[in-house]
């Protein structure tokens, strides 16, 4: 398997390629009112509205910075309330600048419980640094689905 490596603060994170659909420069969105301060909006990629995600906002509080290194990666996202296509959803991550390969064992459950952060999944060891494998499905609960990728849109 092939990861996109990224970072959240001083610590390193991972994305299934699989799960992307292109990494993009940083852009300009449009804000989504009554959204979390983690959503950073919408902006329009080949024709549809695409929902943007500061990740480094959602873990820790504090946004993303504008580095050379920042990336916009749409993934593929399946909102609970759409049986089809999957949606764009897009990241906004800092330092995506290299990819490595692993297999999905070579991940091994954190003994943490993530009870605020589903979405931080199983870590490596790699060149002394912990890599936290990053879950697309599960950034957003409920709610937030609701907001972002309403039934009508999705159908």
């Amino acid at each position: 398997m092939l990861f996109l490596l990224f970072t959240i603060g001083a610590d390193r994170y991972a994305l299934d390629t699989r799960q992307i659909a292109v990494v993009l420069p940083p852009t300009a969105c449009k804000q989504v009112p009554e959204a979390p301060p983690w959503v950073c909006g919408l902006f329009r990629y080949q024709g549809c509205n695409v929902p943007v995600l500061d990740i480094s906002m959602l873990a820790l509080g504090q946004p993303t910075a504008a580095r050379l290194s920042t990336r916009l990666v749409l993934t593929h996202y399946q909102p609970a309330a759409s049986a089809g296509e999957p949606q764009l959803l897009g990241l906004l991550v800092e330092k995506a600048t290299e990819t490595i390969q692993a297999n999905a064992s070579d991940f091994t459950a954190s003994g943490l419980v993530h009870d605020k952060a589903p979405y931080l999944g199983p870590v490596m060891q790699r060149e002394g640094q912990l890599i936290q494998w990053v879950q697309v499905a599960d950034l957003l609960d409920d709610t937030v689905q609701a907001l972002l990728f309403p039934a009508e849109r999705a159908a």
